[in-house]
């Protein structure tokens, strides 16, 4: 009998000393995820400060210092993608990073090259992408109410056709309830404004 309880003992002990040792893997693993966690969100928010800064840069028409952060901000999405195995829109600050410099570059680039990256050029998720395309729309605006203010208004008509264009491929898609849904129905809005401005234009040049 004493044999029999002394076997429970030790078994007991066993399962005790392997739980602890599961505890110990955990609790290291926990803080290798917590340091990686916070490293992510830094980077992220480098990548959010950059983006805004490259749109200031365009808009200042200082395309130099826009060029100096996109190759700043290349390292750091480079960095922040060999880092996480997570799907980035399904994290949200990731996501909020990667929309943000999904619309800046393709700011960037259609300011200086009249073109649009695709996500595979630039490496990011559909979400991302599709979320920074949406935002594009809001600085397009911007960039082209004040070339309308300037009288360049060339530009005003070539922001206006490409935001038509973006927003009836984006029609075709099924956005339900949501962050992109919200975000697609504001670009209608925009889209009149860019319309409205360019039969100002029209209005104007039949003045002359």
């Amino acid at each position: 009998m004493q044999f029999i309880r002394k076997r429970r003992f030790l078994r007991k002990k066993m399962r005790v000393e392997n739980l602890k040792k599961t505890f110990e893997m955990l609790k290291k693993e926990y803080g290798k995820e917590d340091l990686l966690r916070d490293e992510l969100i830094r980077r992220s928010r480098v990548v959010v400060k950059l983006s805004k800064r490259i749109i200031y840069s365009v808009h200042r028409n200082d395309l130099k210092s826009a060029s100096e952060a996109i190759t700043k901000i290349k390292k750091e999405v480079a960095k922040i993608k060999s880092l996480t195995k997570s799907k980035v829109s399904d994290v949200g600050y990731l996501r909020n990073a990667f929309q943000e410099y999904v619309e800046a570059i393709c700011f960037y680039e259609f300011i200086k090259n009249k073109k649009i990256p695709t996500n595979k050029n630039l490496g990011v998720d559909v979400d991302s992408y599709l979320l920074g395309i949406c935002d594009l729309t809001g600085e397009l605006m911007r960039y082209a109410t004040n070339n309308f203010i300037n009288k360049r208004f060339n530009i005003v008509v070539e922001v206006r056709d490409l935001m038509n264009f973006v927003y009836d491929e984006l029609m075709l898609f099924d956005f339900r309830s949501g962050e992109l849904r919200n975000k697609f129905d504001s670009i209608k809005y925009s889209v009149k404004k860019l319309n409205d401005l360019v039969i100002d234009i029209m209005k104007l040049e039949d003045k002359k």
